[in-house]
């Protein structure tokens, strides 16, 4: 099982929705979605993961990886709507990553009102009837 993606810049936040299971199949998959956010936005980048079934060690570890990664380039990332099976543990090193209950208070939290987003890109199975944030 592998997830798909959905990048919408809102003002200077970005928002990388995921669905499916982020487990260590979807690594790569996650990385190169993180990859596409890195190149196409600026300010935070919101994880949004309301549509994700669960996620594995493996893909809390890739979550980690990507806030440092994007740290490193003065862009914060944040969680927003975490799985119920576990929450995200980083090592004493990494990041602090900001854990929002659900994507509307996160758009909140940077002033951000919900609405048309100024760009879009996503995978090519995009869950249909998931468009709006």
């Amino acid at each position: 099982m592998t997830i798909e993606w959905r990048y919408t810049t809102h003002e200077d936040v970005g928002v990388l929705s995921v669905s499916g299971y982020l487990g260590a199949q979807a690594v790569n998959r996650f990385r190169g979605a993180v990859g596409w956010a890195e190149a196409r936005g600026t300010g935070a980048v919101i994880v949004d993961l309301t549509a994700l079934h669960g996620w594995s060690a493996e893909g809390q570890r890739a979550i980690t990886e990507a806030a440092a990664r994007l740290a490193a380039l003065g862009r914060p990332l944040e969680l927003a709507a975490i799985p119920a099976d576990g929450s995200l543990v980083p090592d004493a090193g990494q990041p602090h990553v900001p854990v929002h209950p659900d994507l509307l208070s996160g758009l909140a939290a940077h002033h951000v009102r919900p609405g048309a987003p100024d760009r879009q890109w996503r995978s090519g199975a995009w869950p249909a009837g998931t468009d709006a944030d």
